[in-house]
């Protein structure tokens, strides 16, 4: 009997044959000669036939050279933490591709000296917030609070703040032990359900760096609570910085009790933080506004260098804020009856296909701890809850939720042009 090693094509061989030209070109040698390898070795088990070589390469090999998987967002959350938050738009995608390659980031092309790193993001966001006197970004909402903190109270001088803001960010994160780290000293004031503005003045003294407010994002405390807003807290001497954390930059008209930098700044707040990546739809950054002395003390600390965001997410973030509409705000914009029309054709093709498919309502959310306890009234698909799992590792991956022993595939987050793409997915789903 022949050494079936004998049938195996050679790696040479493999990488010579012109189908590989352009994955060659894409992903690079290493990437396509790891999947050949592991071609080579499906023939010298008896599982593919030798002449299958090539194409069985051509099938196994990703689109792109990296680990992440493209994923369906269809769990109902529209800002979902553990598939990245804001899904970007495509001008945003537009720029992202602009900034890849040399760009004027920190140049001023008409002297040829050095310019200001990011000034078309900040200017555009200066002109979205027109109440912040200047503004910063930096790497996350976090490295925002913390590089005020730093600036501001660190080296054992106090942040007041109430001791129903004490709150954990996620994954264990607390907010505490995040200002404690830069130096600073937190004093607590009120209980865990009521402050005052008394409360505040009696701990406001010699060393007191800042006051902070800080938005409880991820959670709602009802009934015998009081607390005190920025406006309510101005006069005490002493900067008011209010951190708001989902980043919507003025008033929503579906999201009335969520904070906005344009309205806490009038309400006179002298500093505003929050993220890029969450209700503004943007990429994952830290945006500081307001009183223009403190910006330029934040800018200027030593921290902030370490703290800065590439170019990248600069001329993602420009884009995001003068570009149209992002994928969150379109999805806070969708009415409900635009995704059960959309939910209604998509179970009337799968059921023609015989898959077991009914279009249901959905309660969706905001999701990355924003607006806690606020529903988007929904649409979805459900199917046997049993495809959960394929649809979930096929390709692209399609991540819904189970509820009652279906499986909803929620419509609030997938963009309509995704929806032929969804129906496919079910499809190989429910072939598996």
């Amino acid at each position: 009997m022949p050494d079936p090693r004998r049938r195996v094509p050679r790696t040479d061989d493999v990488l010579a044959d012109p189908a590989l030209a352009e994955p060659l070109a894409r992903l690079g040698r290493a990437e396509v000669k790891r999947t050949v390898s592991a071609v080579q070795q499906r023939v010298r088990a008896g599982e593919l036939d030798p002449d299958g070589t090539v194409d069985a390469v051509l099938l196994e090999l990703p689109r792109v050279p990296v680990a992440l998987v493209r994923v369906l967002n269809a769990t109902g959350v529209l800002l979902h933490t553990n598939l990245g938050r804001a899904a970007l738009s495509p001008a945003a995608v537009s720029a992202l591709a602009l900034a890849a390659g040399a760009t004027d980031v920190e140049l001023d092309l008409v002297t040829g000296a050095r310019g200001r790193r990011g000034r078309g993001a900040m200017a555009a966001l200066a002109a979205a917030v027109p109440g912040a006197g200047d503004v910063h970004v930096v790497n996350n909402g976090a490295a925002a609070l913390v590089l005020a903190a730093t600036a501001l109270a660190g080296a054992g001088r106090e942040v007041v703040i109430a001791r129903g803001e004490m709150v954990e960010i996620g994954d264990g994160f607390r907010l505490p032990d995040l200002l404690e780290s830069t130096g600073a000293r937190l004093r607590e004031v009120g209980t865990t359900n009521r402050v005052t503005r008394e409360d505040y003045a009696r701990a406001v003294g010699p060393a007191t760096g800042f006051v902070l407010k800080v938005h409880p994002s991820n959670f709602v405390v009802q009934g015998f609570t009081s607390s005190v807003g920025p406006g309510e807290l101005t006069g005490l001497g002493v900067p008011v910085v209010c951190d708001i954390g989902s980043g919507l930059l003025a008033p929503h008209p579906r999201l009335p009790d969520e904070p906005d930098a344009a309205s806490t700044l009038a309400a006179g707040a002298d500093l505003v933080t929050c993220s890029g990546d969450k209700l503004l739809g943007g990429p994952q950054a830290g945006l500081l506004l307001g009183d223009a002395e403190i910006v330029h003390r934040l800018r200027r600390h030593p921290l902030a260098r370490a703290l800065r965001v590439d170019k990248l997410t600069l001329a993602a973030l420009e884009a995001t804020v003068r570009g149209p509409a992002t994928p969150t705000a379109r999805g806070l914009a969708t009415s409900a009856t635009e995704l059960r029309a959309r939910a209604t054709a998509l179970a009337d093709a799968l059921t023609a296909a015989g898959v077991d498919a009914r279009a249901v309502p959905s309660a969706a959310t905001v999701g990355g701890g924003g607006a806690p306890g606020v529903e988007l009234d929904s649409a979805a698909v459900s199917v046997a809850a049993g495809m959960a799992t394929a649809l979930r590792t096929g390709h692209p991956a399609v991540l819904g939720r189970v509820e009652q022993g279906r499986c909803l595939l929620d419509l609030l987050a997938v963009d309509p042009a995704d929806d032929a793409e969804l129906l496919e997915a079910v499809r190989r789903a429910a072939s598996r």
